[in-house]
């Protein structure tokens, strides 16, 4: 499964991404003078609108074809994961009266009453497309502009489109809002890493801050890519933002994905709603370097196995939060700030010394800059482990990890995208989590060896040379350096010539520039 071709978005076609931009270009210059902050429910709710229209209407003909009567059941939805959608609520008679005045209160009655007959939806739909303030033409447009994404794809095909759609919005959205994009949305190719590594093929799934879910819908696109069943896995989440909350419950929605995602606004730290539960596998991207977190408040907590995490800064109260989680056998990716693999402030080289030496730790991987929307603070992932020595995966037996942590340095990997952001490539993630899962020793992963400059098996004993510092560059060594065949001394004297000529070409540059200034009267 290791080698498995990686299906990202990176893989798509360039029509398919075309479609995609395009569409977004044109509802954004719908937008007009409205905030990307407030028109992304706007956009993203009318989309889930369409979407679970055009799921219920397609399974209501499949049940009018067999029998009427069934066709006006909700449990017969329900058994399918398709939400019942009332008469004033389908997308149809929206689309109907697109063009009136009061469209804005017709989309909130679709709201109110698909909510009323969802109790999984309840508190989660927009309901405020009436407020003055709203252009209702521009409404208008965005329904006629949304009713054409999918008019000549039927069923399954219908719905994985406004999936698609849906998720480029989400990443769009989280662009035009920088910093407060961040705080709602992973950048896919980080994503892509953790769930490659992890490979959550079955088991319960959990992210401690959740997000809008698009941990959650990655790893079910990576159980359904290589031959799983959507039901193999199942979803645990928590959000303290009511308003990414909604936006988490709906992403998950639109891909049909049924999950168990609470929401209060104290956060996992302070109310761990799933506190007595434990998880095979753990995706977090937790906010960096949080000072508020209350942890004053939290100092006899029996999470704290490796030590009291400081009051001023979350990264080690995350760290051991998802480690207390793990299930006997469980892995977790963590995106931390890269402060986090060295920082000895106020005990916190104490809590990583104590997680090292305790075998928690499997795998540290540092990141290119430039991949987040929030932040350029440059990030790493922490790959922790309940259990190294023999780490079972499904019915596969690991080799024992015990005493070895593995270092990946990634920091030169990726391409720009725009002036500000880089991704990692599907070529990138792939040669990352190919080089864990042969460490790990999985099945036709092949056999794992240090690649000076990227990656290096270190011992503890190597680590606690270090200070028990995690930072992959201080393992990983220096590129080797192709042998060109010539001799030192002569690649001296070749370049020390090379370098001399240079020099006089300059000068003669320098002078040319010099009489060209005089004869424009600029000279001295």
């Amino acid at each position: 499964m290791a080698k498995g071709k990686n299906k990202s978005n990176g893989g798509k076609s360039q029509s398919q991404l075309g479609f995609e931009a395009e569409l977004f270009k044109t509802a954004d210059k719908l937008r007009g003078n409205m905030e990307p902050s407030d028109y992304k429910h706007v956009a993203l709710g009318l989309i889930f609108l369409k979407y679970i229209s055009d799921a219920f209407e397609a399974r209501h003909a499949e049940l009018l074809a067999e029998d009427a009567q069934a066709a006006e059941d909700k449990d017969e939805y329900l058994a399918d994961n398709i939400f019942w959608v009332p008469k004033e609520g389908r997308w149809s008679h929206l689309k109907a009266n697109a063009k009136r005045p009061e469209i804005g209160t017709l989309i909130d009655d679709a709201m109110r009453a698909i909510e009323k007959d969802n109790e999984s939806l309840k508190g989660v739909l927009p309901k405020d497309y009436s407020r003055p303030a709203l252009n209702k033409v521009m409404l208008g447009e965005l329904i006629d502009l949304i009713s054409g994404i999918t008019m000549n794809e039927q069923g399954g095909k219908s719905r994985d489109l406004l999936g698609r759609v849906y998720e480029y919005f989400l990443a769009q959205f989280a662009g035009s809002e920088g910093k407060r994009g961040g705080e709602f949305y992973t950048p896919r190719s980080v994503v892509q890493v953790l769930v490659q590594m992890l490979e959550p093929y079955q088991g319960r799934v959990y992210d401690p801050c959740c997000g809008s879910g698009g941990m959650f819908v990655q790893s079910e696109k990576f159980v359904l890519q290589h031959g799983g069943r959507i039901g193999d896995i199942a979803i645990y989440g928590q959000e303290s933002n009511y308003t990414t909350w909604r936006l988490a419950k709906m992403n998950l929605a639109v891909r049909g994905i049924d999950s168990d995602i609470r929401w209060n606004n104290e956060g996992s730290f302070h109310k761990d709603e799933l506190r007595d539960l434990r998880f095979d596998h753990i995706l977090a991207n937790p906010p960096f370097n949080i000072s508020d977190w209350g942890g004053d408040r939290l100092r006899e907590d029996p999470r704290w196995q490796f030590g009291v995490p400081p009051v001023g800064n979350a990264n080690y109260a995350w760290l051991q939060h998802i480690h207390w989680h793990l299930a006997p056998f469980g892995t977790a990716g963590v995106v931390l700030a890269n402060g986090s693999m060295s920082s000895n402030q106020s005990g916190e080289g104490e809590i990583r010394k104590a997680m090292v030496e305790a075998d928690a730790v499997d795998c540290m991987v540092a990141l290119p800059g430039q991949l987040f929307y929030s932040t350029q603070i440059p990030a790493c992932l922490w790959f922790l482990a309940r259990d190294k020595s023999n780490g079972k995966r499904g019915k596969e037996t690991l080799r024992d990890r015990r005493g070895e942590v593995l270092f990946i340095d990634a920091r030169n990997m990726g391409a720009l995208v725009d002036r500000t952001r880089r991704e990692l490539t599907d070529e990138d993630i792939q040669k990352i989590a190919d080089t864990y899962h042969a460490w790990r020793g999985e099945k036709e992963a092949g056999k794992y060896a240090d690649i000076p400059g990227f990656c290096k098996s270190a011992s503890l004993d190597c680590i606690r040379k270090h200070g028990h510092v995690l930072t992959p560059g201080r393992y990983v060594g220096a590129e080797a350096v192709e042998d060109e065949g010539e001799p030192f001394a002569d690649k001296m004297q070749r370049l020390s010539a090379q370098w001399r000529e240079q020099q006089q070409e300059a000068a003669r540059l320098d002078a040319a520039i010099e009489v060209n200034l005089r004869e424009l009267g600029y000279g001295g």
